[in-house]
This record gives C-alpha cells, sequence and structure tokens, in this order.
C-alpha cells in the first residue's frame, strides 16, 4: 500500500504537513485528544469488566479511535450519523453522557433502552446518533434513504454511515452506494478498513486495489487517508461534508487503519493475525501520533499527559461505581412499553407475572474491586 495515495496530515512521529493542516483551534485539538484517550482508557476498563463477569459483552476501538473522533469534529450538530458497533468515540464527541454509554453496557434502569439492545449498540436521539445493530451493513441503506428525505425536504444536514471493510462486500453497500449515487443524496460513506472482517483478512475480501475506487462504480468520488491521523480524517471528512451540504453528492471514505484488539471479548485474534502483524500497526498508533503532534506544537506535555490519564481513570471509576447502583429496569416495562395501551390480555398477563416474578441483583458485582 503506498504512502502517496493517502491522505496523510501527521506522521508516526509527530511531524506534520502545515500546508495541509486544518486551521483547528487549540481547544478542538485538545479537546479531540482527550476524546482519543477516553475511548482507549474506557476500553480497558470496559473489557477488564467483562472479564470479571459484570458485563457480558464488550466490542473494543482499541487502534480506531481516530477514525471516530476525528469524522465526528467534522460534523455539523444537525447531521446523522448511522454506526456500527464500533463507534463509542463519536457519541462522546458529540457529548454523549459517560454514564448513558456505560449503563447500556450493564442494561439497567439507566440504561435508555431498558436492557432491550445488545451492549455496544449504541443510539441516542438526542445526539442524532441511530441505534446501531448486528447485521453488517443494513445501517447503510438507512443513512442513504434519511439523507435523501433531507434533500427533498429542502434540509441543509449530512448523513454519515460507517461501516467497516466487510461490509463493502454486502448488499446493502451496493444498493446503499447505487442509490446515493444515482439522486446525488448528502452521504459520507465512511469505512473503516481495519484489514479484518473479524478473522478474514482484506486480501480474501476484494480483489479491488483500494476500497476507495469502488465509489467510482456508483458515479462518484472516493478518498483514501490515513485512518490513524486525527488531521486526516477530519479534512477528508469535512471536505465530503462541505461537498455534501452544498449538493455536491455523496463521498467514499477509506479510512485505512487497524483494530489493534480483539473483535469482540469473544474473540481471539492470537488465531488469525501474527504479533509481528500487530506490533507493525502498534507503531502508528493513532494516540501516540495525536499526542508527539501536540507537544511539537507547544500545546502537550508528559505532565498533562499524566493528568489527564488520572482524570479518565477516576472519572470512569465514579461513573461505574454509580452505574452499577441502579436497579434492574422495571419488569413490568416488559408489558407496558408493548402498545400505547395495555391489551387486557398484556395487563393479566403483567399482573400473574409481577406475582410471581423476582429480580436479583448479580453476586459478581460484590466480588471483585473496581
Amino acid at each position: 500500500m503506498a504512502k502517496e495515495d493517502l491522505l496523510q496530515i501527521i506522521d508516526v512521529d509527530g511531524t506534520y504537513d502545515s500546508k495541509l493542516e486544518p486551521k483547528l483551534p487549540a481547544e478542538t485539538l485538545l479537546r479531540g485528544y482527550r476524546n482519543l484517550v477516553l475511548v482507549r482508557v474506557l476500553d480497558a476498563r470496559m473489557l477488564s469488566l467483562q472479564r470479571q463477569g459484570r458485563i457480558g459483552f464488550y466490542v473494543p476501538s482499541e487502534g480506531e479511535e481516530a477514525c471516530q473522533v476525528g469524522s465526528t469534529l467534522a460534523l455539523n450538530k444537525e447531521d446523522w450519523i448511522f454506526p456500527a458497533y464500533r463507534e463509542p468515540g463519536c457519541a462522546l464527541t458529540r457529548g454523549l453522557d459517560l454514564k448513558l454509554m456505560i449503563a447500556l453496557e450493564y442494561a439497567n434502569s439507566l440504561d435508555v433502552n431498558k436492557g432491550r439492545q445488545m451492549p455496544n449498540h449504541f443510539g441516542w436521539r438526542s445526539i442524532n446518533f441511530v441505534s446501531a445493530s448486528s447485521p453488517v451493513g443494513t445501517q447503510i441503506p438507512h443513512a442513504v434513504g434519511t439523507a435523501w428525505a433531507a434533500k427533498i425536504r429542502g434540509e441543509a444536514l449530512v448523513t454519515l454511515a460507517y461501516f467497516g471493510d466487510g461490509a463493502t462486500s454486502g448488499n446493502d453497500f451496493h444498493v446503499g452506494m447505487n442509490f446515493a449515487g444515482v439522486f446525488k443524496t448528502p452521504t459520507v460513506f465512511f469505512c473503516k478498513n481495519n484489514q479484518y472482517a473479524i478473522s478474514l483478512p482484506l486480501s480474501r475480501q476484494t480483489a479491488a486495489k483500494t476500497l476507495a475506487q469502488k465509489a467510482q462504480a456508483y458515479g462518484f468520488e472516493g478518498v483514501r487517508a490515513d485512518g490513524n491521523d486525527l488531521l486526516a480524517v477530519y479534512a477528508a471528512t469535512k471536505a465530503a461534508a462541505d461537498k455534501a451540504r452544498a449538493g455536491g453528492g455523496p463521498t467514499l471514505i477509506e479510512a485505512v487503519t487497524y483494530r489493534m484488539g480483539p473483535h469482540s471479548s469473544s474473540d481471539d485474534p492470537t488465531r488469525y493475525r501474527s504479533a509481528a502483524e500487530v506490533a507493525g500497526w502498534t507503531r502508528k498508533d493513532p494516540l501516540e501520533r495525536m499526542r508527539k503532534y501536540l507537544e511539537l506544537k507547544g500545546l502537550w506535555s508528559a505532565e498533562k499527559e499524566t493528568a489527564l490519564r488520572q482524570e479518565l481513570d477516576a472519572l470512569i471509576t465514579d461513573t461505574i461505581r454509580e452505574v452499577e447502583k441502579a436497579p434492574p429496569p422495571a419488569i413490568e416495562t416488559l408489558f407496558t412499553d408493548v402498545f400505547e395501551d395495555l391489551t387486557p390480555v398484556l395487563k393479566e398477563e403483567m399482573e400473574a407475572y409481577l406475582k410471581s416474578g423476582e429480580r436479583r441483583r448479580p453476586e459478581v458485582l460484590d466480588k471483585f474491586p473496581l
């Protein structure tokens, strides 16, 4: 993969191309870095909680943080995000309360989904963040449809759909790309090419030289960006969103990155990739790259790094403690949320169940310290 094919602004040592560098305020750069670190620290804690049995399942983002944070920073608040299941950084960058995200992992009464959605399948109307689903690529036509509706209504908004390299082999990718190209919908297709669709490598996914070039068949532009470079991701997304908002139609962004951890807490990546491969990508770590860039800009230091890590560790610990105190969702919502008004049969079933049902706090929560 030739380096010149990628939009890259920050190199692995933190040096940068001042001609390509977006002129973002220091506050935005620091906010972006804080969210990168927040996702990384949160990942480590959530995986630890899953291993302890405190939560049931987790999908980590290690290595892909810049894709999430950089792209979200480039959007307007009225824009809609259609995520896959590995986009916590997008929601947090949009200002989501960390407590709501952690509550989803516990599926308790603080969870807005009331325990009826899989962990990591984030979705919150308050931040225009559509709930993710497990089937690969199903969010792509949804993003295109919403963009088409906005265009008909004359609304100046953009939709952004996230998906992995594996989704480009699916029917929903073709349907969404084709419709968007024909009707020039204001859609940004953001492909996180993290080299693997769970265990299937990119070389077995497509014979195309790049994923970005697939956009040409649908009549619009495809661009490639270094997905471990927050500024490159921001610049590519901002250009695509601005073009879409101005009526220029869709863009496919191929963000070249790497999933440094497992696909999920149920995966063992050592079975299908080598330690040498992981080590090579670890040297391209998006957090290290952004940290070195901020240091060269005079915006960061070792002391600030230590303080940030301590702050975020304490924030996550306190939030977990608060969330774990919450009871399970009210059991009657299994019945009351089916119809606006309870049917006689549902009412009878609910009353019978409430007389016999019992919910207990999992004992495992008391076995392990935070």
